[in-house]
């Protein structure tokens, strides 16, 4: 099963804006770095609410579908953060699958 949630690409305009944005869709603690490192850490413990990394959940072996929408244009005006989006998604599902673990993040982008 999935869950998705919405992610507004037109609201990340720097970096500041792209740890506000998820910070506040995914409700992650308020400790959480504001960099990509947290990011990771936050994200890796989807399914694990008793980490306290998220406020939103997916059951084990399920995902958590990230809609972002505008997302030609957030690529074309922050490019850095884009790529950043993207690979550490998929570094999150690289750790979990090395740990013994299902992946348990996907990106769906679009216009």
């Amino acid at each position: 099963m999935t869950k998705n949630v919405q992610i507004d690409g037109t609201a990340i305009v720097d970096w500041n804006s792209f740890h506000a944005v998820f910070a506040q869709a995914l409700g992650f603690p308020a400790f959480y770095g504001q960099n990509m490192n947290a990011w990771i850490d936050c994200m890796t413990y989807l399914d694990d609410p008793g980490a306290g990394m998220t406020s939103v959940h997916v059951s084990v072996g399920d995902v958590l579908v990230i809609e972002v929408s505008a997302a030609e244009r957030l690529k074309e005006r922050c490019a850095e953060i884009f790529k950043a989006l993207v690979e550490c998604s998929a570094f999150v599902n690289y750790r979990r699958i090395k740990q013994g673990q299902q992946a348990v993040l996907a990106l769906s982008l679009y216009a």
